[in-house]
């Protein structure tokens, strides 16, 4: 059964936030850490790097190298077992305990392309 639903906020909340489409280009494990991968995600005009926990949800993580996804691009950049993490990945199923899965568009889009 899913979660309840959150309390309403107002429009203005989502448009504060930057989702985009970003592809991966690299899945490496970060060293001294069980739980994260460090991403190179090309955002079109740049890449960067993000930071995400699963090693422990997925078999193989480099699977999802060549994938596109959705990633917030616009909070600040997060400090993690001494490496930077420069946006978050958008997925699916982990607050509701369920093996997370990528948000992905439905075809092939420009990397970059907003969300909402």
């Amino acid at each position: 059964m899913p979660a309840p639903v959150k309390p309403v906020v107002p429009p203005s909340v989502l448009d504060a936030l930057d989702i985009r489409v970003g592809t991966v280009e690299a899945v490496e494990d970060v060293p001294k850490s069980s739980k994260l991968v460090r991403l190179t995600v090309s955002f079109g005009d740049h890449t960067r790097t993000v930071l995400a926990g699963m090693r422990q949800e997925r078999e193989n993580p480099a699977e999802i190298t060549g994938r596109q996804a959705l990633f917030v691009v616009n909070l600040e950049p997060r400090r993690i077992m001494g490496e930077t993490s420069e946006a978050m990945l958008f997925d699916l199923g982990s607050p509701d305990g369920i093996t997370p899965v990528l948000a992905v568009p439905e075809r092939p889009v420009p990397d970059g392309t907003r969300a909402g």
